[in-house]
């Protein structure tokens, strides 16, 4: 029967193919990784402050690169459908995108799956690069740590109630299952919020 020492064994050996992963793994997802990544450095197989910078490392790539293709595909392809879809998608998460960027952008960092779509219209919308930026660095200053933490929190958990190489991985499993779920609800529940507190249309415009 293997046990949570057999798991830190083998991701110690294997510790700069993990970097690697957590590094790229930014760039296409992010609450996953992270969470994962804390409950590894819980578990004592990766450092934690190598991690972070890391962590930090690959969503700032993530971020300029997608506003880079936004701006591009704005100069060659201003009237594109694919655009005009990620449109109707940011309305629908930030309505009120246009009268706040700052903070629309801010808050999609906590929304999963929005963080892409309104990194890539911001460039799209050539939103001030200077706005972006500090809304960026500071949601990833807050997203990090806590994902991490949130990661610490469940492998302290789940190792608390079973060793057990198998169960642990369940627990894990599940909690960050209880997790996306919060995290969908909550969003749900703040796109209604603007939409019924601000009286705002299908166009993010009141």
């Amino acid at each position: 029967m293997y046990t949570v020492k057999f798991l830190t064994t083998l991701v110690e050996n294997h510790q700069i193919l993990a970097y690697v992963v957590i590094f790229l793994g930014l760039i296409f997802e992010g609450e996953v990784i992270v969470i994962t990544t804390g409950v590894l450095c819980y578990l004592g197989a990766l450092d934690f402050t190598l991690s972070l910078i890391l962590i930090f490392t690959g969503s700032f790539v993530k971020t300029f690169t997608l506003y880079y293709i936004g701006e591009v595909v704005n100069k060659k392809y201003s009237d594109s459908k694919f655009f005009k879809y990620i449109e109707r998608r940011v309305f629908y998460f930030m309505p009120r995108f246009k009268q706040k960027p700052f903070w629309s952008i801010f808050l999609s960092k906590f929304i999963m799956g929005t963080n892409y779509l309104i990194i890539l219209f911001s460039g799209y919308n050539k939103i001030n690069l200077k706005t972006f930026i500090k809304a960026e660095a500071l949601s990833t200053v807050i997203w990090a740590p806590v994902l991490l933490s949130l990661g610490f929190f469940f492998s302290q958990t789940a190792i608390s109630i079973s060793k057990e190489i198998g169960k642990f991985s369940l627990i894990i499993f599940g909690l960050v299952i209880v997790f996306l779920l919060f995290d969908k609800i909550m969003s749900s529940i703040y796109t209604f919020y603007e939409y019924f507190k601000n009286g705002i249309n299908g166009n993010g415009n009141e």
